[in-house]
């Protein structure tokens, strides 16, 4: 009578291209800041981007690094610009 063994063998060690890996940056926090309808004072930033996905509208400015930031205390709007364009516009709050 014959006994069949069967063994099997295992790799002891991880894969050599597995320890080069593990590296991810951190994100970047953009997109935007505030919400439709929310008051602002000058100075906030409202939205951050790389490349000017949102436009400047009235009430604000657009940084070197192409964040847009409030010139004005008011209240945010987000508006379309023309058919597939984006604005971001900061109104003064009237006097009741």
């Amino acid at each position: 009578m014959k006994f069949i063994i069967d063994l099997q063998l295992f790799a002891s060690k991880k894969g050599v291209s597995s320890t080069r890996n593990g590296r991810d940056s951190a994100g970047r926090r953009l997109g935007s800041k505030v919400g439709d309808g929310q008051k602002v004072l000058a100075g906030n930033i409202l939205y951050r981007q790389r490349g000017t996905k949102m436009q400047i509208g009235e009430g604000t400015a657009l940084g070197k690094d192409d964040t847009i930031y409030a010139l004005i205390n008011g209240i945010v709007k987000f508006e379309r610009n023309g058919r597939v364009g984006k604005r971001i516009s900061v109104y003064a709050e009237t006097a009741k």
